[in-house]
């Protein structure tokens, strides 16, 4: 189909009929500076010679005259019906320049860029990053249509979120998580991290001091990441093939006000599990650890916040109960708190939950299930600070979920994670010195190095990167220098940067185990 001019193209330029220069140099000046800046990019489309002509009130041969001189220079390029900035340009740009200063992973490590060759595109398995290639059926399409229809005459959604959408998360967590929660209890959020924030800001102003946040170590980076930016304590408490120890926990009694002692002994005020399916080692909390978890928070009127991180992309039994379910369960009673604590009893639970991993990353929608005693305080946060998810967001996600379409996508793409999975433990199960960590869930998997050989992470993660494959570093999950000698990478099998998704996975774990099973630099410990 041939490139066409937009009608609201409107280039910065004019012309002075007092200035010596002719009319076309005037122009050629001006829209070779435009392309220089940027301001122009490669690609873009001018507007056409005649509709230029007509704004600047000059005549069209002055404007031909002045694209003809740049298609000379190789500024411009014509097309069918079309005249755009040469798209060339971006190349020798590129090689210029170098890599862009604000390339970056986002919430995940992964190596540093490199730059592709022309027969092999970089293909990008870091992890955390899910498959949306397959998300695009009619009943999605069919909520956002509907949404974007609707949003016209809707008013803006409440604070705690919109109704539709919080009743339906309360009946996805019912049936798919064991949780039964009213949809008062829920807050609508963008996201794990937003509903972390909202949660420490309720708990702090409680609290009236800074807060001491126990975190997994290893553990999710952006998670231990939030309160320390929020002028929290942090905390790492190492794990073990069962997840967090209650046991490791510190339960000293807090004397009093705060005084600024930040004494080691002292129990945290919040504790952050990922109780389903660990990030990134993949355990899974028993029931006895969780119930013993439980009775350490109730003990120590600490709150324990649930990300509830790949639940439902599990491959191994059914999903887990939420940990939620317990605290709400047969047998827990849900009173307000005692005097001189902050939190009620079958309230010393919060679930985060988010749609990213099992959806698309962009989507900006998750949850949070909140305990009774903080629910009060979090409406007034978020009707002061408003909610972040915008109205068709949510209302397209509530018509998704009401129409079965969450379920059905999850259990697709369950079975679709759990054949890469299998894809990846055979085509690794040869290399000397790598051992798989089991897996039950989830869009990665933790390839160890046993010391059989001599690995180095970075030179691991530099080799595969050159190669074409970026990885990421198991070490870059750890608190600094706790992780206890424990070294590997850790492989996505979500997205692949590559399209269509999923078909270059074979290709590129040939390729990691390529790298694997050459020599490279020796780690620290070999040494």
């Amino acid at each position: 189909m041939p490139v066409r001019h937009p009608h609201d193209v409107d280039l910065p330029v004019r012309v002075d009929r007092a200035d010596p220069a002719p009319l076309p140099a005037q122009l050629v000046q001006q829209l070779r500076e435009l392309v220089v800046s940027g301001a122009l990019r490669p690609g873009d489309p001018l507007p056409s010679t005649r509709g230029l002509a007509a704004r600047l009130g000059i005549s069209r041969g002055s404007v031909v005259t002045a694209y003809d001189q740049l298609h000379g220079e190789g500024y411009l390029h014509a097309t069918n019906g079309a005249t755009i900035v040469h798209p060339d340009l971006a190349r020798s740009r590129v090689e210029r320049a170098g890599p862009r200063p604000d390339d970056r992973s986002g919430a995940r490590p992964s190596a540093p860029p490199q730059r592709r060759t022309r027969d092999r595109p970089m293909i990008d398995l870091t992890p955390g990053r899910p498959d949306t290639a397959r998300l695009a059926t009619p009943g999605w399409r069919a909520a956002w249509r509907d949404a974007a229809a609707a949003a016209a005459g809707a008013a803006a959604p409440p604070a705690q979120g919109a109704e539709p959408l919080r009743e339906q998360i309360a009946e996805h967590l019912r049936l798919m998580r064991g949780v039964v929660r009213d949809p008062q209890d829920l807050f609508v959020t963008a996201g794990a991290r937003d509903g972390l924030q909202l949660l420490l800001a309720a708990l702090g102003g409680l609290a009236g001091r800074p807060l001491r946040v126990a975190v997994e170590d290893p553990g999710y980076p952006s998670l231990r990441r939030v309160p320390e930016r929020l002028g929290h304590r942090v905390l790492p408490v190492p794990i073990d093939d069962h997840g967090l120890d209650p046991a490791r926990l510190p339960s000293g009694a807090w004397s009093g006000a705060w005084s600024g002692d930040w004494e080691i002994d002292r129990a945290p005020d919040a504790v952050v599990v990922t109780p389903s399916h660990q990030y990134p080692l993949g355990a899974s909390m028993p029931a006895a650890r969780r119930l013993e978890l439980l009775d350490w928070a109730r003990a120590h009127d600490a709150l324990i916040v649930e990300d509830d991180y790949d639940s439902e992309l599990r491959y191994v039994g059914e999903p887990l109960p939420a940990l939620s379910a317990l605290d709400h369960g047969p047998g827990a009673v849900a009173r307000p708190p005692a005097p001189g604590r902050r939190l009620g009893g079958g309230g010393h639970v919060a679930t985060l939950g988010s749609f990213t991993k099992v959806l698309a990353p962009g989507l900006g929608v998750g949850y949070l299930v909140a305990p009774p005693a903080l629910r009060e305080e979090l409406l007034r946060l978020r009707t002061d600070l408003g909610n972040p998810a915008s109205a068709v967001a949510q209302d397209a996600m509530a018509r998704f979920l009401a129409g079965g379409g969450l379920r059905r996508h999850t259990a697709r793409m369950r079975r679709e994670y759990r054949r890469r999975r299998d894809l990846l433990g055979a085509a690794l199960a040869g290399v000397r010195g790598v051992r798989a960590v089991p897996m039950d869930g989830g869009l990665h998997a933790v390839l160890e190095f046993t010391g059989e050989v001599a690995f180095d992470e970075r030179d691991v993660v530099a080799r595969a990167a050159a190669a074409g494959v970026r990885v990421a570093a198991l070490g870059s999950y750890w608190a600094e220098g706790a992780r206890g000698g424990r070294r590997g990478v850790v492989v996505g099998f979500g997205a692949t940067g590559a399209a269509p998704e999923g078909e270059a996975l074979p290709d590129a774990l040939g390729v990691l185990a390529r790298v694997l099973s050459a020599p490279g630099r020796a780690s620290g410990a070999a040494r």
